[in-house]
């Protein structure tokens, strides 16, 4: 393979693995204080605390000290792209280049360490109210587990920005994809389980809806609509001046909003289930074990919500992020038109109408994923647990990986990945 002929190439690709085996090292460096029977059991029933489980490569199921993973700083992330356009003094750090970008990074690290605090003792307080933490645990102990959830979170936040100065593709996104790979062999083997333990086509239907599972992320992931733009350019020679004309296009993805749609409808269909904990009796049910009930992630109203919410989600979060991208002043700036749409306001209205369109089918396929273990358990009378979830993160960022590693490559006149 062409990439290992590269010095520099294999010495970042190597350095990416290095780090990775850091990250597994301290996922599996434990915290005391819990019972790690009952928290199996509590993540195997918990959708919501299953899928941040993904954000910390298994350290969460195992209360490790990286049991926060990356997802406080994800949160801060989303909460940082939602406030730039809100927020005149952070739109213009947004503006000011890569020294700005540095500015609104570092105010998204000092999110990250509230975030990671409250996160950290909410998970502490929802598992003794679960009976999954061994009793006593004092404040002092609760105050020192918090503290080292939040070192946790911060060390592996600097893994994922080492591996993308220094490593190969974004390092947080591989962070995450190292934790899912690592755990896959032991869900596809759990998976094969417990389709041979029902009926003889439950497994050749897990395999089949798995299949087609993978084949309908890698076609969305990569689909986009291509807008053709010109470019129109003044130019001196000999003290004349030539016009120069040269022709693009703007990709636009048809998934744009990625994974946030799903972890946003998550969190709000779980809260309601969660806060019904508390108040739920064992002897007598009352209001809040029908809600409990309701919001189960097998029920038919629940996947009904859900698959709303994604879509919802997606449409919002799709136009917060094209309104940051500002397009059509972008191209004003450069001298670039679409052929057939006069600048400014008209190519603004476009560009939209284009984006609601397509993103209506990324939507409509994030719903699908959402609910697809529910359709597969019907279909199959097996549960998928190769989370959609997570195959559609792992299979983005492998995509990913894969071309930035493609442009390391035509950057060097190489072919292409492989000989």
């Amino acid at each position: 393979m062409d990439i290992w002929t590269l010095p520099d190439l294999r010495r970042r690709i190597l350095f990416t693995i290095g780090i990775l085996v850091v990250f597994r090292f301290v996922t599996h460096v434990p915290l005391p204080g819990v019972d790690i029977a009952k928290l199996g059991e509590f993540f195997g029933r918990n959708i919501l605390f299953g899928m941040l489980d993904l954000f910390s490569g298994g350290a969460m199921e195992r209360f490790s000290v990286a049991a926060m993973g990356v997802y406080p700083y994800i949160t801060a992330s989303i909460i940082m792209q939602l406030l730039v356009p809100v927020i005149p003094r952070l739109q213009a750090l947004s503006q000011e280049g890569e020294l700005g970008h540095q500015k609104i990074n570092r105010i998204t690290h000092l999110i990250t360490i509230p975030l990671a605090a409250l996160q950290g003792y909410a998970m502490i307080a929802l598992l003794r109210a679960q009976d999954v933490t061994i009793e006593p645990l004092t404040s002092l102990t609760m105050a020192n587990i918090v503290i080292t959830m939040v070192a946790g979170t911060m060390f592996l936040v600097w893994l994922g920005e080492l591996i993308t100065e220094r490593g190969v593709g974004n390092g947080i996104s591989i962070i995450i994809f190292g934790g899912i790979v690592t755990d896959l062999p032991g869900i596809v083997g759990r998976g094969i389980v417990a389709a041979q333990g029902g009926e003889p086509g439950g497994l050749i239907a897990y395999i089949i809806l798995t299949l087609a599972m993978i084949v309908l992320i890698v076609i969305f992931v990569e689909a986009h609509r291509r807008i053709p733009v010109q470019y129109a350019r003044s130019t001196f020679r000999g003290g004349r001046m030539y016009r120069q004309s040269g022709s693009t296009y703007i990709p636009l993805r048809v998934n744009t909003a990625g994974m946030i749609p799903l972890i946003f409808a998550i969190a709000l269909m779980q809260l309601p289930g969660t806060i019904a904990t508390y108040f739920m009796s064992s002897e007598t049910p009352n209001f809040w074990n029908t809600i409990y009930n309701v919001f189960r992630s097998d029920t038919a109203v629940y996947n009904g919500l859900y698959f709303a919410l994604v879509i919802g989600f997606a449409f919002f979060y799709t136009m917060v992020i094209f309104e940051q991208m500002n397009l059509p002043q972008t191209l004003q700036q450069q001298s670039g038109f679409v052929p057939g749409v006069r600048p400014g306001k008209a190519t603004a209205d476009y560009l939209s109408g284009i984006i609601r369109r397509i993103t209506f089918g990324g939507a409509l396929f994030l719903a699908v994923v959402a609910i697809l273990p529910f359709i597969a358990q019907k279909i199959s009378g097996v549960d998928l647990v190769i989370r959609s979830t997570a195959m559609l993160i792992a299979v983005g960022v492998a995509l990913d990986t894969m071309k930035q590693l493609e442009a390391q490559l035509t950057m060097r006149r190489y072919e292409g990945f492989l000989k």
